[in-house]
């Protein structure tokens, strides 16, 4: 868990991988995060992938206008196209607000 995150920007990336060019795809999966640090908004992120290859990747932002930002990055832009070509079967993404959070911790 990273923390209560409400009135933020929700990216939910849904996605199932193709196995192909696994170097390639881990290059390009370190860039997009140290990417997303970079820009104005970006409040964080966290994900997981079974080993069927599918994962889920959520990035949160401050507000709408930061989430658009991203996506339009140029960067962002040749990646996902990269993505298209070589590394996902398919994705899908869904854009939400967070209205509350939570979060427990085991003592």
């Amino acid at each position: 868990m990273r923390g209560k995150r409400e009135n933020e920007v929700a990216v939910i990336f849904l996605s199932e991988r193709t196995g192909e060019d696994e170097p390639g795809y881990a290059r390009a999966a370190a860039r997009m995060s140290a990417l997303a640090a970079e820009q104005p908004g970006y409040r964080g992120e966290e994900g997981a992938r079974g080993a069927d290859g599918r994962g889920v990747t959520v990035s949160y932002w401050a507000d709408e206008a930061s989430a658009v930002a991203w996506r339009d990055q140029p960067e962002h832009a040749a990646i996902r196209e990269a993505g298209r070509a070589r590394w996902y079967r398919w994705y899908q993404v869904n854009v939400t607000a967070v209205t509350r959070s939570y979060e427990w911790t085991r003592p």
